[in-house]
């Protein structure tokens, strides 16, 4: 039975992701870059109280001060998925970002633990990698056991089963790394810029990003049941402060895809929790380094009016898509000196990618193999 309610679940997936073709046709269209701000909760679910203090709110009032901030680019257009105390159904979140063929999607939330816990993090759709990102998205998922219907309206989907929840991220793959860019500047901006505790950018299974069709994140802004971060978000100063910190992410997000070529922008796999990796060698064996730069679905000439005048670029083609990288060295301390050099002329989210046999490795797996 728990089969049959999957496999009626993934053919739900399969024909909202073609009944949404089009929708996706007209995003690259659309004359204002446009953000969908989601303020979790609201109306009858109140979120998480800890510290007895109400997740809805304090998530509208970040929200709020966001869109009121992004609001003053005459370029970007703010679209709510609420601006007042109201429920919004689950799935009625991620509609309102694909009626309004939106580029970007944040859904802004407040974390809580049994533990005195803290910090922050962003999530992007992905397969939970423990228990822990399991834990956070069931309970934000839960949110449609207080929906009518929910059982048809979700055709068979249990925030509770892990199998439900990897189910719905079959697919939908198009605009992780996208997603995963956005996240990472949020995080890197909460870390260095507030000094907030680093919990990482993580991958779960929310249903609230399975359902938009452009990059999409779900932010944590700290812990509500922590005594002292509970204080820090309620205050005026705290709400103030998280929310110049994600208008900044999206501006710079923004800033980004206008620099780089296409539409697409790619970061690498292991900024996912990524660990720091020692690497005192200066040559390794059998690997090259180069600094990714752009990705486009556009083949370019490889020519330096097309990249901010840099020169020795080269391309590879993965599926439909042109990854563009700058340099060639099997000297990490140089192809360190080269992503300086591509950040300086205005790709500022390059970063290092490492190859042995022509095939793409992580970088941490090149930084383990054995130097010259």
């Amino acid at each position: 039975m728990q089969t049959h309610k999957v496999l009626l679940f993934v053919s739900y997936i399969i024909v909202l992701t073609f009944s949404l073709f089009k929708r996706v046709e007209a995003q690259s269209q659309s004359e204002k870059f446009v953000v969908v701000l989601d303020a979790g909760h609201g109306g009858k679910d109140s979120g998480n109280t800890g510290n007895g203090y109400k997740e809805k709110d304090i998530a509208l009032k970040i929200v709020l001060a966001i869109g009121a901030e992004l609001d003053k680019n005459p370029n970007i257009k703010v679209v709510y998925t609420r601006k007042t105390d109201v429920f919004v159904e689950l799935s009625e979140r991620g509609d309102i970002a694909n009626r309004a063929q939106a580029n970007l999607f944040v859904s802004v939330h407040c974390n809580a633990h049994h533990s005195q816990a803290y910090g922050t993090e962003t999530f992007v759709l992905g397969v939970h990698k423990n228990q822990s990102n399991f834990e956070v998205a069931k309970r934000e998922n839960s949110v449609i056991f207080l929906e009518n219907d929910h059982e048809s309206k979700y055709a068979g989907f249990n925030p509770n089963s892990p199998e439900s929840v990897i189910s719905i991220i079959i697919g939908q793959e198009e605009y992780l790394e996208q997603s995963i860019t956005l996240a990472s500047l949020i995080q890197d901006n909460f870390t260095n810029k507030l000094k907030r505790h680093n919990r990482n950018v993580k991958q779960a299974g929310f249903f609230v990003l399975h359902r938009t069709v452009m990059p999409s994140v779900l932010v944590e802004v700290g812990f509500l049941t922590n005594k002292s971060e509970g204080a820090y978000l309620n205050s005026s100063k705290g709400q103030r402060e998280m929310a110049n910190s994600i208008k900044d992410a999206i501006l710079d997000y923004k800033k980004f895809v206008d620099q780089n070529v296409g539409d697409n922008v790619l970061m690498p796999e292991d900024i996912i929790e990524e660990k720091e990796v020692s690497h005192s060698k200066t040559t390794f064996e059998n690997i090259i380094f180069k600094v990714q730069i752009a990705a486009s679905s556009r083949k370019l000439a490889l020519k330096p009016y097309n990249f901010n005048g840099l020169e020795d670029v080269s391309s590879y083609k993965q599926g439909n898509l042109y990854k563009y990288y700058y340099g060639n060295t099997s000297d990490y301390n140089n192809v360190q000196s080269l992503e300086k050099t591509a950040q300086a002329k205005g790709y500022t989210s390059s970063f290092i990618v490492a190859f042995k046999d022509n095939k793409q490795i992580p970088l941490s797996e090149a930084l383990k193999t054995p130097s010259n």
